[in-house]
């Protein structure tokens, strides 16, 4: 099949993917907005602080499975198809927010609450874990060839995209109800909002095509580089990728816990993130499209190198708002630059036999170790070090390392309609 005979994805598939995945890290991370309020709902203890960390954990046990999830279902969508393993995931995630938010509180069940929220956690990170290879895998698949970075851009601009309406979400509801109709069931509505798209964003995902091709089927250029060399290689990448964008997030903590800076200030920076990150995942998807995965990867990570100290230095010397919001707007743009340029690079130099498993794997693998360590090691830092710039040093010699990955793997953009060439056929 030559490229211009190639199917293409109506934009109503292309917003079942991209929506899909918006709602799964939506449902994810939706919990620590409300951590509180779940804390004091779910879990025993005399104390608020020994509830909270309660909640914490239970957030930290999501990240525990998300490994688990991306290796059987990125295996189950390299020998099935990319299709049922994404209707498989966010129908996983639709039973463990909907059960989530029906946990009856501590209060009426005792200690079946925490462990009923700690199986429906359980179960999200293993959905979520799942999802991303797949998802990924679809998108590179389906793209024309000179648009992969752009559509694999998609997968991390509706990651963000949730980030910044779970938050306005909680805003919302925090500012519309008293505190204790937050902790009976307002925090259950955010989860329910969700909930409610989950059935119309299945029926459409039944609708996609599917794009795996196997191998003896499939014309592919076999990679020049060992699988274990290109997983390696990846491992490091998203190392330095994930260290970066948990500190990036980490901003908003950062603000008021290191510099004293007001809460509302704080929250300030959390929207910037989000826009600035979205939007800047997108023209990284087109950049790498026109000038190729690495250059925009490579040129993204030394402007990272070279900045992440002098804008904490900045935000800690000045300590008000202008500061932290330039510097954070100046690190999300670059953080949005670097992610999908690479992670598309890692993506196409794996074979299409193994992409989803081993993509999917990599991926949550390196969020469960780097991702969910980050902030705790950056804070641990700031107490030792007695330094709010702390954070910085440990995301530059993270981005360093991130930069051997992407020295490690070869050009792919160039390769791109040369590849194996996928199918779009219904099933």
């Amino acid at each position: 099949m030559q490229d211009a005979e190639r199917p293409t994805l109506s934009k109503k598939q292309i917003a079942a993917v991209s929506a899909g995945n918006a709602l799964e890290f939506y449902d994810f991370l939706t919990y620590s907005f409300f951590a509180v309020q779940i804390g004091e709902a779910l879990f025993p203890g005399r104390s608020d602080d020994t509830k909270l960390l309660f909640s914490l954990a239970t957030f930290g046990v999501g990240f525990i499975t998300r490994p688990l999830g991306g290796f059987m279902i990125g295996r189950f969508a390299d020998r099935r198809g990319r299709k049922p393993a994404m209707i498989l995931t966010f129908t996983l995630m639709g039973i463990a927010i909907v059960g989530l938010s029906l946990t009856p509180s501590y209060a009426m069940i005792g200690m079946a609450a925490p462990v009923i929220a700690v199986l429906f956690r359980m179960l999200q990170g293993f959905a979520l874990g799942g999802e991303v290879g797949p998802n990924t895998a679809f998108l590179v698949e389906a793209a024309p060839p000179n648009r992969r970075g752009f559509y694999v851009s998609l997968q991390f601009a509706t990651q963000n995209f949730s980030i910044l309406m779970a938050g306005a979400i909680g805003l919302l509801l925090s500012s519309m109800l008293s505190p204790a109709a937050l902790t009976e069931w307002g925090w259950r509505a955010a989860f329910l909002v969700g909930a409610m798209i989950v059935p119309f964003t299945i029926m459409i995902r039944r609708s996609l095509g599917e794009t795996l091709v196997h191998a003896k089927e499939a014309i592919e250029v076999r990679p020049r580089q060992g699988i274990k060399w290109i997983a390696v290689a990846g491992m490091l990448l998203l190392a330095g990728a994930t260290i970066g964008t948990y500190t990036v997030n980490y901003i908003t903590t950062f603000a008021q816990h290191a510099l004293g800076i007001d809460a509302r200030t704080a929250f300030g920076s959390t929207v910037i993130l989000g826009v600035v990150m979205t939007s800047f995942n997108l023209v990284s998807g087109w950049l790498a499209d026109r000038h190729g995965r690495k250059p925009v990867a490579l040129v993204a990570s030394l402007l990272l190198f070279l900045a992440a100290i002098p804008a904490f230095l900045l935000m800690a010397q000045y300590r008000n708002a202008a500061a932290l919001y330039s510097m954070t707007a100046l690190l999300a743009l670059l953080m949005g630059l670097l992610t999908p340029a690479s992670v598309t690079l890692f993506t196409e130099s794996l074979p299409a036999r193994i992409r989803a498993g081993a993509l999917g794997t990599v991926y949550a693998v390196s969020i469960a170790i780097f991702g969910g360590s980050a902030q705790f090691i950056e804070q641990l830092l700031i107490n030792k070090t007695g330094s709010p710039i702390a954070p910085a040093f440990y995301m530059t010699v993270a981005i360093g390392i991130g930069v051997i990955g992407i020295f490690m793997l070869e050009e792919t953009g160039r390769k791109a309609g040369r590849a194996e060439t996928p199918r779009l056929a219904t099933v």
